[in-house]
């Protein structure tokens, strides 16, 4: 600096300083309150790009279940067919062989289907009718059943997590 410059700073009067001090505290709390709707902004749409992350994922989720359901739909017939066969094996004892093989064939659909989240709904006979996860065929008269009970199951329902893919399809006691 030159010795010229430092005399005009130093010859600054308090008066002179003052009003620019008042102006920059001014200043400093504009830019303070700037910052803080800033800030305030920030951490909404930071809020709001969370939830609506979360609801992409659920909606994505929910989408990949449906898709599931749609494909897995394809095989429960087989299962069903599978689960008949059994109910009517035959007595012969050659036939062991054969029978524990569609068994296993069974399980391991059932099992592969438990991978993806797809089990058969466990409803026995007795149980109370729930037309959520049911279907009634038939109401008919019962001597051991009350009514509203569930005489037979005639076909599995399924389940994905815990949205119906199939309601079961049963017979209730009237």
């Amino acid at each position: 600096m030159t010795e010229d410059t430092e005399n005009k700073n130093e010859t600054l009067l308090p008066e002179e300083v003052t009003p620019d001090l008042a102006s920059l505290k001014a200043e400093n709390e504009e830019l303070r309150k700037q910052n803080e709707d800033y800030l305030d902004s920030l951490q909404r749409e930071r809020a709001s790009f969370a939830n609506y992350k979360r609801r992409i994922d659920l909606d994505n989720a929910s989408y990949a279940d449906r898709l599931l359901a749609e494909h897995v739909k394809f095989f429960l017939p087989v299962a069903d067919d599978l689960e008949r066969s059994l109910l009517h094996r035959p007595e012969d004892p050659e036939c062991a062989s054969w029978i524990m093989g569609i068994e296993l064939i069974l399980q391991k659909l059932l099992k592969s289907l438990e991978a993806k989240d797809v089990r058969p709904m466990d409803i026995k006979p007795g149980d109370m009718f729930d037309p959520n996860t049911q279907e009634a065929v038939t109401h008919e008269e019962n001597d051991t059943y009350t009514n509203g009970q569930i005489i037979e199951v005639i076909q599995t329902g399924y389940l994905i997590k815990d949205r119906v893919i199939r309601p079961a399809l049963v017979r209730v006691a009237k």
